[in-house]
């Protein structure tokens, strides 16, 4: 499996109880209900999908927003073909 925005914001809305549509991209994922344990359990199943992020980087900014460009690059920096 492949980290993408659908399937980070549904582990995460899955960790929180919700459906995937109620985790808005820039609300706080703290006042939500994660805490560090549940932050934990989300990097662990991200790191052994390939992420290379660290708890530090994911508390700091913890919303779907800033989680989302770092753990899929791609979506925020895509690849230009060479000319």
């Amino acid at each position: 499996m492949k980290l993408t925005e659908n399937s980070v914001r549904a582990d995460v809305a899955e960790l929180l109880h919700l459906l995937p549509d109620e985790v808005k991209d820039t609300d706080n994922l703290f006042e939500y209900g994660l805490d560090s344990i549940r932050l934990l359990s989300l990097l662990e199943r991200w790191r052994d999908l390939g992420a290379e992020v660290s708890f530090v980087e994911l508390a700091e900014e913890p919303t779907l927003e800033r989680w989302l460009a770092l753990l899929t690059p791609a979506r925020v920096f895509p690849t230009v073909p060479p000319v």
